[in-house]
């Protein structure tokens, strides 16, 4: 009789370890999904401020077509990658904020356009979606190394390879991003 019970309470134990485990698998590959739907919201928020941004420096710089083209081709390349491929989003995303760069680089150029209030605004709610967007992928990379950990670890990894759960890629900076402004006097 006692032998039944010991197995019994063993048998729970084991069950209810299992159900932690599986939980917090879960839990974590859904903050994994969240944080990459932060990024997201911020990404949507930056582009939805580039064609007031352009329409700003369009009045300006009317013959820099060649840099308000590239901004325009991104932010379509933006819209164009597929939800599902989190790296064409990337890619995009990398394309279009070097284009931005060359848009901020005009506002250096033509004087006008760097007192422009309209211009002024835009500029620093994009910087601050910039910013946004960089935290946005700091907390991604964060999780993703931590359910990533999780799935790796014993005896976690023994549940999550039952259940399918797999590696998460984090984030990087391609290489010409990496390089630092050049800044003359």
């Amino acid at each position: 009789m006692i032998g039944w019970i010991i197995a019994i309470v063993v048998v729970v134990v084991l069950v209810l370890i299992y159900f932690g485990l599986y939980n917090s698998l879960v839990k974590y590959r859904n903050r994994v999904e969240e944080t990459w739907a932060q990024i997201d919201v911020q990404l949507k928020r930056r582009f939805d401020l580039i064609p007031n941004l352009m329409e700003t420096v369009k009045g300006y710089a009317k013959h820099e077509k060649e840099t308000l083209t590239q901004v325009i081709e991104a932010r379509n390349k933006m819209m164009d990658a597929p939800s599902d491929n989190r790296q064409e989003q990337i890619e995009a995303d990398n394309m279009l904020t070097g284009a931005l760069r060359s848009i901020f680089a005009l506002g250096e150029a033509y004087p006008d356009l760097k007192a422009n209030q309209s211009f002024i605004e835009l500029q620093h709610e994009l910087s601050s979606t910039e910013n946004k967007v960089a935290y946005s992928r700091q907390l991604y990379n964060t999780t993703v190394m931590t359910y990533n950990t999780k799935i790796e670890s014993v005896p976690t990894n023994i549940i999550a390879k039952m259940h399918g759960f797999t590696k998460r890629e984090m984030l990087s900076i391609p290489e010409p991003e990496r390089e630092v402004p050049k800044v003359q006097f």
